[in-house]
Formats: C-alpha cells, sequence, structure tokens
C-alpha cells in the first residue's frame, strides 16, 4: 500500500526518483546489448563514498552487505584461531550477537557492555579492554536507539592497549558526519538501502590501508587480481605453473570476490552525489526540530523513549509490549509507516519528511495508558 508518511528509512530507504531514473538509464543499456562504463561509474562511487566518510579510496572494498563485511574483518585478523578476547555491547547490531556468542563458544573471552539509559560511555570500553583484546565492534550509531558511539575516542582507547576497532556504519553513513581518518578507526562496513539511498546487495569495507600488510587473506577472488599471465591457453607464454597472479596492493585487492550489482552501483552514482552535494551537516539541522517535536509528543503520549534526547541521528525508539500487535491497525489506518518490532517500535525521518509527518504519526498513537488498560 501506499503510505501518506513513510518514516521508516531506517529500515529500508525508499529509492528517489532521479536514484530510479538511474538504474533505468543502465538496464536500458543491458536490454540493448550497449557498453555500460561500468569501471567508470565504479571508480566514481568510491570516490564519492570516501569524500563522505572521509576515507581514503584505497582502503575501500565493495562487499555485498555490512555483515559480510564484519564476517571478513574477523577472518582477517584469524579469529578465533589468535584467541584473545573481544569487546562489545549490546546497542551493536543484533544480527552481530550471533556471531560472538558463536565465537565465545569457539574460545573468544567475548566481553558485552550494556548501555545505561539508551547510553554507553566510553569509560566503560575503557575498563573492558585489556592487552588481550584483539577486536573492539560496535555500531557507530545504534540500530535500536540511535545512540551514537563516541568513535574517536574508543579509538584511542582501544588502540593504547594495542586493540583493533570495527564500527558498523550502517545507521551513521549519510546521516551524521562521519571521519573515519579523524577517528583512526582500522575498520568499518555498511550496507547501502538505507540512508545511502542504494539497494541490498552492495556495500562498502573500509580498512586503514596500513593494516593491509598485517592481515591474513580471508578469500581469493577474481576483482582482487592486479596482475595475471595464464600458461594454459594457445599462444601463452610458458611458464612452471598454472597462471602466476598477483593482487592487488588496495583493499579490493584483499577484500574483493567476485561480480558486485552494477544496478545498485548506478543507484549510487545518483544518490552519494545528493548526499555530497546537500551536505549531511545540512540534513542534520533539518532533522532536529522533527526529532524535537517527536520526543515531546511521544513524551506527551506517555512512551518510553529510549533513545537519548540529545541524540542527533534519525532514529528515535520507543520500548512498548506487545507494540507490532496493538500498533499495526491504527498506524495501517492512518497510513503511516514506522518499525513496529515485538516490543519496540523506531521512528526514522529522512530529508523528505515534514512536521506534517510527524503531526500524522503522533495523532495516530494511541495514548500509552490505553496499552496497560489492554493488558488487565
Amino acid at each position: 500500500m501506499a503510505f501518506r508518511s513513510f518514516l521508516d528509512s531506517g529500515t529500508m530507504h525508499p529509492v528517489p526518483l532521479a536514484a530510479k531514473a538511474s538504474v533505468d538509464a543502465y538496464l536500458a543499456t543491458r536490454a540493448n546489448g550497449s557498453p555500460w562504463p561500468s569501471h567508470e561509474v565504479e571508480e566514481r562511487v568510491k570516490a564519492g563514498f570516501a569524500r563522505l566518510v572521509n576515507a581514503d579510496p584505497a582502503g575501500l572494498a565493495f562487499v555485498q552487505s555490512t555483515t559480510a563485511g564484519e564476517q571478513l574483518v574477523i577472518d582477517a585478523l584469524d579469529i578465533p584461531a589468535r584467541g584473545g578476547s573481544i569487546v562489545t555491547d549490546t546497542l551493536h547490531f543484533f544480527g552481530s550477537f550471533y556471531l560472538y556468542e558463536e565465537l565465545a563458544k569457539r574460545g573468544m573471552d567475548v566481553r558485552w557492555i550494556r548501555p545505561v539509559a539508551g547510553r554507553i560511555d566510553p569509560d566503560e570500553y575503557e575498563k573492558r579492554i585489556t592487552g588481550d583484546t584483539r577486536l573492539v565492534s560496535l555500531s557507530l550509531v545504534s540500530t535500536y536507539n540511535g545512540f551514537e558511539h563516541d568513535l574517536a575516542r574508543i579509538c584511542e582507547i582501544a588502540h593504547a592497549r594495542g586493540a583493533l576497532v570495527y564500527a558498523d556504519i550502517i545507521h551513521a553513513a549519510g546521516t551524521v558526519p562521519v571521519d573515519l581518518r579523524a577517528a583512526k578507526v582500522d575498520f568499518a562496513a555498511t550496507a547501502s538501502y538505507k540512508w545511502l539511498m542504494g539497494d541490498f546487495g552492495l556495500g562498502f569495507l573500509y580498512v586503514r590501508p596500513d593494516l593491509l600488510p598485517q592481515l591474513k587473506r580471508p578469500r581469493f577472488g577474481y576483482y582482487q587480481i592486479g596482475s595475471f599471465q595464464p600458461h594454459v591457453y594457445p599462444f601463452d607464454p610458458p611458464g612452471d605453473t598454472i597462471a602466476d597472479a598477483a593482487p592487488r596492493n588496495d583493499a579490493e585487492g584483499m577484500f574483493a570476490m567476485g561480480t558486485r550489482s552494477h544496478a545498485v552501483m548506478a543507484q549510487l552514482d545518483w544518490s552519494l552525489r545528493f548526499l555530497l552535494e546537500q551536505g549531511v551537516e545540512r540534513l542534520v539541522q533539518a532533522r532536529m526540530p522533527l526529532l524535537d517535536r517527536l520526543h515531546d509528543g511521544l513524551a506527551s503520549l506517555g512512551y518510553e523513549t529510549v533513545t537519548p534526547r540529545e541524540s542527533r541521528t534519525p532514529l528515535v525508539t520507543c520500548a512498548l509490549e506487545g507494540a507490532y500487535r496493538r500498533l499495526s491497525e491504527p498506524l495501517e489506518r492512518a497510513g503511516v509507516k514506522i518499525t513496529l518490532s515485538r516490543n519496540r517500535f523506531r521512528v526514522c525521518p529522512s530529508f523528505f519528511n515534514t512536521q506534517d509527518d510527524i503531526e500524522r504519526l503522533l495523532d495516530a498513537l494511541p495514548p500509552a495508558s490505553s496499552h496497560a488498560t489492554d493488558q488487565s
């Protein structure tokens, strides 16, 4: 159904019409067999993302998803074979809970930090990171409640103890200013279907370029190859091997695998330019009045907001037992789409949302006290 107010961009961002036109143009070339400048577009997309998060393009590789990027980091660090500890927190992506619980079963000492009042103090990381810590893993902006870590401070603490830091930036890139160089983070990953306005199946993995020689190659793939000379085909030069191959000396040379989605690349070719032209800081300032009204309106209705009031990120979450069951019908009647989970709901405004969208949501939500009545 078409929604009057779509406030769920943190789950999957709508495709802007200009990005759709970019994909349509790509598909038109595929339909008639015309060449499409894939290499040029890939270079533009990588350069655009590098500008967005202030990263060295040599430190970027295309990956399938954020989870794929995080797993590649684990493999490149030879975890769990190297042993030691991992420090993470429960505001990290809940899909990663499975990863770290499984690594704990395989011998890693996984240390979990729990939030207080929806926040995690960097001092809590300082207490848990020790000399045997291999990796600190977190979401720069939490998918649960939008809390934003002080990434530079956590990297400073971790590096002082010899640990490396991985940041999931799927809810940060394109929503708040991100400076991977200044933070001195070691690894970061994101997909593109949320705030980058791309689609499923393509994202970015960042690694600090000077770390590349220290990593264990996790996979071997065609897109890693920098030079290649076979010795098996007609007119090949003779050689003692089937082929002589050497990888590129950048992040693609360490992590790239096979083909990636050209259609999503076409989307990003538009959307990254849009984000850079708009300026992320300006997008933050434009959303702040919406966030203020959300916090005030939800409080007046009696909802328990678990997002810190000072948060500038586009995610506002409330804890509510039976949220999906209780709110699905009134929100559907009002034509309002938000993230509805079993025991919480999340509102995620994007650049196209207005105060009218917030008011329509608040008008559609029943007072929290009515839910308590329902339970009795």
